[in-house]
């Protein structure tokens, strides 16, 4: 028997930034960024008020403006006192998806204060014809920048294409 998909949309204080390249948009706090609601798919959900999480399994995919994360299994910490999420951790064929650029790893952590997010577990980041891959990619959304780590060799790998770069437009 096929469990039906669930459409769940939250309004709580955001697991992940909006706006152009991260940026804050004129007028806006990076709070008011982070309240935008999301939209989650999943074949399940669970919560647990006495951890103060909330669990989707199956299918996940997760919305919030510009800024889109897809994983078999996604958990997301929230405070009960400020009703905001704190962390999402997210598991299994991850995927980020945002303006043009694609990160995927086995697993992700959302640290939703600092609009940080680390993909760890072999992550790969691709922008139109360029790639750099590493053992651990941490994309600051606010700062529209990447740090990528080497794994057991401490070495990372990129390709960059030249002309990829130069037709890339300005934000």
């Amino acid at each position: 028997m096929r469990i039906p998909r669930i459409v769940v949309v939250l309004s709580l204080v955001a697991a992940m930034a909006g706006g152009a390249g991260g940026q804050e948009r004129a007028g806006e706090s990076a709070k008011d960024l982070g309240s935008r609601p999301i939209d989650v798919t999943a074949d399940r959900l669970s919560a647990d008020s006495a951890r103060n999480t909330v669990t989707f399994e199956g299918n996940v995919v997760a919305r919030q403006a510009d800024v889109t994360l897809y994983a078999d299994r996604i958990q997301a910490g929230y405070s009960r006192e400020s009703g905001s999420i704190d962390r999402i951790e997210a598991e299994g064929n991850v995927r980020f998806l945002q303006e043009g650029r694609e990160a995927r790893s086995a697993r992700a952590t959302f640290h939703n204060l600092e609009q940080r997010i680390v993909l760890s577990g072999g992550a790969t980041l691709r922008q139109g014809q360029n790639t750099v891959k590493g053992e651990t990619l941490t994309i600051f959304l606010r700062e529209n920048r990447s740090v990528v780590t080497g794994g057991k060799d401490g070495r990372v790998q990129a390709v960059i294409n030249p002309k990829g770069i130069l037709e890339t437009p300005p934000k």
